[in-house]
């Protein structure tokens, strides 16, 4: 089982971490743009493992399991990273505080919804939400040092992924609203309707 491809696409946003950090640690432009691009192929994984999955009818428990475990634990390492190597401004910290504390939120509500046999759906806005996540830290892991290896550095890279980062964080806030609003009402005695919501 953990050799079918979308385990494997999925297992592999767990081994890109590892890499993340060397890269960042080397602290170098070449580095900078390494990270950017790996982050970005595990980002990808992200769509192709579900799809993978569905067009060859290889949905598993363990896909289901991992594929929620390896997005959470690639952004939180991502952006422990970003703080930690003061890649982010004092303002840029604010919103990744929030996306940290969804991601927290989120998974002790899956926990117990899926308990309840809650159906929880991706929307429209979840993708978006996750879209402009990822744009974000990849950008970030970017940085200025990116723009300037490659002669753009007209480009306000670092405020760009900051921006995105905001912008991520509003999204954020909304869908974790909705999914916390499910697990309320879900936990609430005779809930005729649990409404399907963003994750």
């Amino acid at each position: 089982m953990l050799t079918e491809l979308p385990i494997v696409l999925t297992l592999s946003r767990i081994a890109a971490i590892p890499v993340l950090i060397a890269l960042t640690t080397i602290d170098s432009p070449a580095g900078n743009l390494a990270a950017c691009v790996v982050f970005a192929a595990a980002g990808i994984t992200d769509y192709f493992d579900g799809k993978v999955a569905r067009t060859r009818s290889q949905q598993t428990d363990l896909g289901r399991m991992l594929d929620p475990i390896a997005d959470k634990l690639l952004v939180a390492a991502t952006i422990m990273l970003l703080v930690g190597r003061n890649r982010l401004s004092a303002w840029g910290i604010y919103p990744a505080i929030v996306i940290m504390l969804r991601e927290i939120l989120v998974s002790g509500l899956r926990e117990y919804l899926a308990g309840i046999n809650v159906g929880l759906p991706v929307t429209q806005l979840a993708k978006w939400k996750t879209g402009f996540q990822m744009a974000a830290l990849g950008t970030l892991l970017a940085g200025d040092s990116t723009a300037k290896l490659l002669h753009i550095d007209f480009l306000p890279v670092s405020f760009i992924g900051e921006a995105m980062l905001w912008i991520a964080a509003a999204l954020t806030t909304i869908t974790g609203w909705h999914y916390l609003t499910a697990g309320w009402r879900a936990a609430t005695p005779n809930t005729r309707k649990r409404p399907a919501v963003e994750v």
